[in-house]
């Protein structure tokens, strides 16, 4: 989807994590190489941006969740075996000051803790791990949901990882008419739904994009039925993905889907 202020917006978003370059170049003539923090959405919230070793969050102070995760993860990432065991869930650290979920929060509500980062796809390292747990990568989320289709498209996540070397995944949740309310002393809200928005780089440079999102309930979800462009997306959540491609490039991948690229029939 191209946007009338891409540039002020590429300027604002590049304030959000210090230090990142959008948009290399390469010899004349040579496919541009991939950005840095090109998972980065760009949106017009006040959500609270913290950049941690695994993952960005834009966290909502007022809703007490994430608004979206970014990151990139590579083919080793995806194969990483690390035992999230004993890990416990835990306020952010670099979020002191704030208001966040606690764990209390969640007990009793009939929510599992959902992470937007799974554990699995930090499973390099037992930090990186541990940041997975902090709430400012967790929303409520049906049981069903979170240990059935949810987790199911996670591990396609990681497969694409490893097909195309890397993935560039922006995840979060759609509140909408928040149809379940909050839970717990500090009202933390329940999503409607969920949503993710993938980007890979096949090997001939160009680039692939599709966006899933799924209802926070426990109906069944095939990927084929709950699949969108990631324009769709941009239009349900008012963020903009992917905003370090080029304008051309990013209004010819965001508005269609390729299924051969993501092995969906």
């Amino acid at each position: 989807m191209k946007k009338k202020s891409k540039k002020a917006a590429l300027g604002a978003a590049a304030v959000l994590v210090a230090g990142a370059v959008y948009y290399l170049t390469g010899a004349p003539g040579a496919a541009p190489e991939p950005a840095v923090g090109l998972e980065i959405p760009v949106s017009a919230g006040s959500g609270r941006v913290v950049q941690h070793g695994a993952y960005v969050t834009s966290y909502n102070t007022s809703t007490l969740i994430p608004d979206w995760v970014a990151y990139e993860l590579t083919a080793e990432e995806a194969s990483g075996r690390r035992n999230r065991d004993g890990i416990e869930f835990k306020m952010d650290p670099d979020l002191r000051g704030c208001t966040q979920a606690m764990r209390e929060d969640y007990s009793g509500s009939g929510w599992t803790k959902g992470h937007l980062m799974p554990a699995a796809d930090a499973a390099t390292s037992s930090s990186t791990m541990q940041e997975t747990f902090y709430f400012t990568n967790i929303c409520p989320q049906n049981e069903v949901l979170n240990a059935g289709d949810w987790q199911f498209l996670e591990k396609k996540v990681r497969s694409w990882a490893k097909r195309y070397g890397s993935i560039f995944v922006v995840t979060g949740p759609v509140v909408g008419e928040n149809r379940y309310g909050t839970i717990g002393d500090r009202d933390v809200v329940v999503p409607d739904a969920f949503y993710k928005a993938l980007l890979v780089r096949r090997d001939d440079g160009s680039y692939s994009s599709i966006a899933f999102v799924m209802g926070n309930d426990d109906e069944r979800y095939l990927l084929k039925d709950c699949k969108m462009t990631v324009d769709e997306l941009e239009a349900l959540t008012g963020f903009d993905f992917f905003p370090g491609l080029d304008d051309r490039i990013e209004e010819k991948v965001e508005s269609k889907i390729k299924l051969s690229d993501w092995g969906i029939k």
